[in-house]
């Protein structure tokens, strides 16, 4: 769940005010990329296929493990070319092996983001990584001729006064720049908190700066943490929300009995969501033939009332029914005319 620019208490998120945001609108079913990442998505040789699952948070959801067993069974009838869970899936503790495992053995490549929530409960970084079998809290990883840069938002910046940290510290960015400008062919960048739009890393315009010298190569960049459907333009980046597999976070001032009594004792924090009746997840896939990037569908249900109904105020721009909804939407991001 969001953290930084996400007020815990009251469920709020936070959308930041820059003019050269552009929310693209998420009741759209497609999205215009612009015709450099257009171009980027055409020298690969064949589709690249990846599967995504964002915010099990099986510390809080007592059916977490169905809901990552149905994420699963999805991508075995038809196997994606990596799968990726986007962060927030479990606390790096021991009693937590299984469900990792179960992940990391369910594709040849399953490769992890590190959330906010990941390190609760006294875990260090260092205790995570060994964990999850990690060697870095950030990497880059080639599939199929798409490569991932896969960050970590959760540094501390030095002017961080509480909550949890959000943001991209200077050795990592200047890593970040390194990979940019080596890499020649297309990148999907990912990364548990958002680059742009609500509830973004707090220094996500100098994050996006670095990003848009790169737009001619970086097809999408993607992150989780939000629980919300949307799609965002920054500049000449297209910036993707994945919804979360669980729930929409409705906080501490806000109560939901959406299960019976024996779920709420045994799992008290799920009182303090909007839980979604089956697991979200997507598959994005990215075809040369035609430029263009396709993102999966899946819909569900409330459990109970919805966050409108619990009387959970929005921030501008974060909208009921539009970009917090219990669905991923299907879409098609082709090119666009913008250079």
């Amino acid at each position: 769940m969001a953290a930084q620019n996400y007020d815990s208490q009251s469920g709020h998120m936070h959308l930041p005010r820059r003019r050269f945001i552009q929310v693209v609108g998420a009741a759209a079913c497609s999205l215009a990329l612009p015709s450099m990442a257009h171009a980027a998505t055409r020298l690969l040789a064949k589709p690249v296929s990846i599967g995504l699952i964002a915010d099990l948070h099986h510390d809080v959801m007592h059916d977490a493990p169905a809901r990552l067993d149905a994420f699963l069974e999805a991508m075995a009838a038809d196997p994606p070319d990596a799968i990726v869970q986007m962060g927030d899936f479990a606390q790096a503790k021991k009693q937590n092996r299984p469900i990792v495992e179960q992940f990391q053995k369910a594709h040849p490549l399953a490769l992890h983001v590190i959330g906010n929530h990941d390190t609760d409960g006294g875990v260090s970084f260092e205790q995570l990584l060994e964990e999850w079998q990690m060697k870095s809290r950030y990497y880059t990883r080639d599939v199929k001729g798409l490569r991932l840069i896969v960050l970590d938002g959760n540094e501390r910046s030095p002017l961080h006064k509480g909550g949890y940290p959000s943001h991209i510290g200077p050795k990592q960015m200047e890593w970040l720049k390194k990979q940019l400008e080596s890499h020649q062919g297309p990148m999907l960048v990912v990364c548990h908190q958002p680059l742009a739009g609500p509830s973004c890393i707090d220094n996500a315009e100098q994050v996006q700066t670095i990003l848009n010298s790169a737009a001619d190569r970086i097809v999408l960049t993607i992150n989780g943490h939000t629980h919300i459907d949307d799609l965002i333009r920054a500049g000449d980046v297209t910036h993707l929300h994945i919804n979360s597999a669980s729930y929409q976070w409705v906080g501490g001032d806000h109560k939901n009995i959406s299960y019976p009594a024996e779920v709420h004792a045994a799992h008290p924090w799920i009182g303090h969501t909007c839980p979604y009746r089956e697991s979200l997840f997507t598959t994005l896939t990215f075809d040369p033939k035609n430029g263009s990037v396709q993102i999966a569908g899946k819909k569900t249900e409330w459990v109970g009332k919805s966050p409108e109904q619990v009387g959970v105020a929005n921030q501008p721009g974060v909208i009921d029914g539009q970009q917090v909804v219990p669905e991923i939407r299907p879409r098609k991001i082709e090119r666009s005319a913008r250079k």
